[in-house]
């Protein structure tokens, strides 16, 4: 039975007790530190490879999510370029809903969202100081500009995307 790390070196204590104690055969007791000695380097050496094992598996799981972030980033792109290609032909095409045998296909505006052209524009209403400089406060902005109100600097954008069901 192999003999563990923490007890060899509680031995080697022990062996390191015995050579203070003057009545002990010191030619015994250095062979049995040599011997403790030697088995706690095959031990840490041990340990060492199994680290550097670890190190390499970690290195190669990283490398590998990094493969897999990039083609997935590569996959995402192309279901975007695609999906903007058939909004485009659908616009193009005057065509606002598909109906196909497992799908529904739709062009819809979006949500307005708001589009700060000029920030320097603003009125101050709009304004949250925050430490050293202002923050435009968006909601407020939004809310005036869907109420009618002119707010110089910023106007409301919409966009139109595919809803496919």
């Amino acid at each position: 039975m192999a003999i563990a790390l923490y007890e060899l070196t509680e031995g080697y204590k022990s062996l390191w007790d015995l050579v203070e104690d003057s009545d002990s055969d010191l030619t015994m007791i250095e062979t049995a530190l040599q011997t403790v000695e030697g088995a706690i380097e095959v031990k840490a050496n041990n340990i060492i490879i199994f680290l550097k094992s670890l190190d390499a598996d970690a290195k190669a799981i990283k490398e590998e999510e990094q493969r897999l972030s990039a083609r997935r980033k590569a996959i995402e792109n192309k279901h975007l370029s695609i999906k903007q290609y058939l909004q485009a032909q659908m616009e193009l095409a005057g065509i606002e809903k598909l109906k196909t045998a497992t799908h529904s296909i739709g062009l819809q505006n979006s949500p307005p969202s708001l589009s700060v052209f000029d920030r320097d524009l603003i009125p101050q209403k709009y304004m949250t100081l925050v430490p050293e400089h202002y923050e435009i406060r968006n909601d407020a902005v939004k809310d005036d500009l869907k109420a009618g109100i002119d707010v110089p600097g910023a106007e409301l954008v919409r966009g139109r995307g595919l809803r496919i069901r």
